[in-house]
């Protein structure tokens, strides 16, 4: 091939771009441009390995680059091997490689870990792979079963797409303008693997005994957890942890995790699930004092949020004892908390250990810790109010500019949102109604919220708080006491108070003396006596004045014991010839 010449290729696409371009191989290295749009380059000594292989529209050129990553370019015809082939081994001193997929669809086979890529293989050919970008996290979801994540986009309009060069895929976003996107996959690892460890050029080899082992038998899944972490970058080096937390609460999702914390993200280690979340993510910091006086809550609300199979969890919630306190030094120098965060951190913390947390966070994100209003206090004095949201208890803050209901399902609720607020009493009796129920509807019907189970003691400080905020509110609990005032004057009977109708409901049942009733008359037909009385049976004609007897019995001090005590063996047989 001749210096300075130049392979020129028309309708590639780059990326899983949605425009073509033309592809431009020359001697300095290859090139793709979309009309009206910007040029994409790559320099020959980035190249690191190229492969080919048919793809959606035809044929695809895959080069694995150094800085790049995986360099998808799909279009090419089959004729355009030879030609590309050439260019490669000529100008790059790289063997283009041609593979054949397996189409057999068998979900079983070998797993490879490339530089960049994790592949599949069935029978030594790949069934498909996967760009360490396109990960976001991995679980040991079960002793042999390990869970793979993959990035999404951080709402429904983000497509993950650069306009200038025609729409192709930004790294870590390669399925975000597809209708339907893969979130998920699970792979069953069986069996153990052996890892090997460094061995020592000791002639003699005594002191290998006190080494690592050679082989060492290690859960098969595991190895391959341990290593897609590492390749994927998921959880950072260790050494560049600015501080630790170990076995904090987390009522969100719920268990006990690790808190790493990095220049730029985050790490929760659990015994099941880790999940790493980048400070961009962490949209707000609530610092909320519980209403028991013993406990804090730090919430953290994310977007996108953290995602567990299914469930999607946009706050992340933790709780701490006000009472316990930590000591610990940052893994910084001071030159970094200088320079880099203007004085936001402190070398070393000394105080409770949720304000520790949340002032490391404040500090490390810039974001603001938000605190419940100054506006409101409950009856009992705290920040919070107890209420449920279905069958879920928790407890409602009210903030400067937005309610929140923690723990579970953490609920935000910005007051510009807010179309009116309705109290309204739920219950049978309105008279014996002690909660109350609050209902946020939404502007524009985007629907609403219901708070249920509201103390009746926090309706005035709720009511003030709402009047404070010039939020429009309806109280149909009013019109329910006026509709039970007009029942009590048509029945004055209504009028008596709950501990009254309690009271006459309970009867003679305080009462601990077990002697006779003598006000009891034996003639009057009773249901309860009919129903469990064991002459109940055989009730009927007669029956009467084989009560007084019993009657004339007992208050005789009941003298016939043995006489009774026949007759009471005898009464089965009754029972039975009634039945015929």
């Amino acid at each position: 091939m001749q210096a300075g010449r130049t392979e020129s290729f028309d309708d590639i696409y780059l990326d899983l771009s949605k425009q073509s371009g033309k592809c431009r191989l020359a001697e300095s290295g290859l090139g793709w441009k979309v009309s009206g749009g910007q040029t994409f380059t790559l320099d020959k000594a980035e190249i690191i390995s190229a492969q080919w292989s048919r793809a959606a529209r035809g044929h695809e050129l895959k080069v694995i680059a150094r800085n790049a990553g995986v360099v998808q370019l799909d279009g090419f015809r089959q004729d355009d091997f030879d030609t590309i082939q050439k260019c490669f081994k000529v100008w790059y001193g790289v063997e283009l490689i041609q593979k054949e997929h397996a189409l057999n669809g068998w979900n079983w086979g070998k797993s490879e870990m490339g530089r960049n890529e994790f592949s599949f293989a069935v029978r030594n050919r790949p069934a498909f792979e996967i760009p360490y970008t396109e990960i976001s996290n991995t679980n040991l979801a079960g002793k042999n079963e390990v869970a793979v994540e993959f990035s999404l986009p951080a709402d429904g309009e983000e497509t993950g797409t650069n306009g200038h060069l025609g729409g192709a895929r930004s790294k870590g976003r390669k399925t975000g303008g597809a209708t339907d996107q893969l979130t998920e996959m699970r792979f069953y690892i069986p069996g153990t693997e052996t890892r090997k460890g460094k061995k020592k050029d000791d002639e003699d080899g005594e002191d290998d005994e006190n080494a690592e082992e050679e082989g060492q038998e290690q859960n098969a899944a595991t190895v391959f957890y341990e290593t897609l972490m590492d390749k994927a970058e998921i959880g950072e080096v260790a050494g560049d942890t600015f501080a630790t937390f170990l076995d904090i609460l987390h009522l969100t999702p719920r268990g006990r995790f690790d808190i790493d914390l990095y220049e730029k993200s985050f790490r929760l280690r659990g015994k099941t699930y880790d999940y790493k979340v980048a400070y961009e993510n962490a949209k707000r910091f609530f610092v909320l004092p519980k209403p028991d006086d013993m406990h804090q809550l730090l919430c953290i609300g994310l977007d996108p949020p953290l995602r567990q199979g299914q469930t999607r969890y946009p706050f992340i919630v933790m709780q701490f004892k006000r009472d316990e306190e930590v000591n610990i030094e940052l893994n910084m120098t001071e030159d970094d908390l200088k320079s880099k965060y203007n004085g936001k951190l402190q070398p070393r913390y000394e105080a409770p250990i949720g304000n520790v947390i949340a002032k490391i966070f404040h500090g490390l994100t810039g974001k603001k810790l938000f605190q419940p209003s100054h506006d409101f206090t409950s009856h009992h004095g705290q920040s919070g109010v107890k209420c449920s949201i279905k069958a879920n208890e928790g407890h409602l803050y009210c903030l400067d500019r937005a309610f929140l209901f923690v723990p579970k399902p953490a609920t935000y609720i910005s007051f510009d949102n807010v179309a009116v607020i309705t109290m309204s009493r739920v219950g049978g009796a309105i008279s014996a109604s002690r909660t109350f129920d609050i209902t946020v509807s939404l502007k524009n019907g985007a629907g609403e919220h219901q708070f249920s189970n509201i103390n009746r003691e926090e309706q005035a400080p709720l009511e003030s708080f709402f009047k404070a905020k010039n939020l429009k509110t309806k109280n149909e609990m009013d019109l329910d006491s006026g509709m039970m005032a007009a029942a009590l004057v048509d029945d004055p009977d209504l009028a008596s108070s709950e501990d009254e109708v309690v009271a006459n409901d309970r009867g003679s049942a305080d009462e601990d003396d077990e002697s006779v009733d003598e006000d009891f008359q034996a003639d009057d037909e009773s249901d309860v006596a009919e129903e469990f009385d064991s002459d109940a049976a055989s009730s009927g004609g007669g029956s009467d004045a084989g009560s007084d007897a019993e009657m004339e019995d007992v208050d005789a001090g009941g003298d016939d014991d043995e006489e009774d005590s026949a007759d009471k063996v005898e009464r089965p047989k009754k029972k039975a010839k009634t039945g015929k």
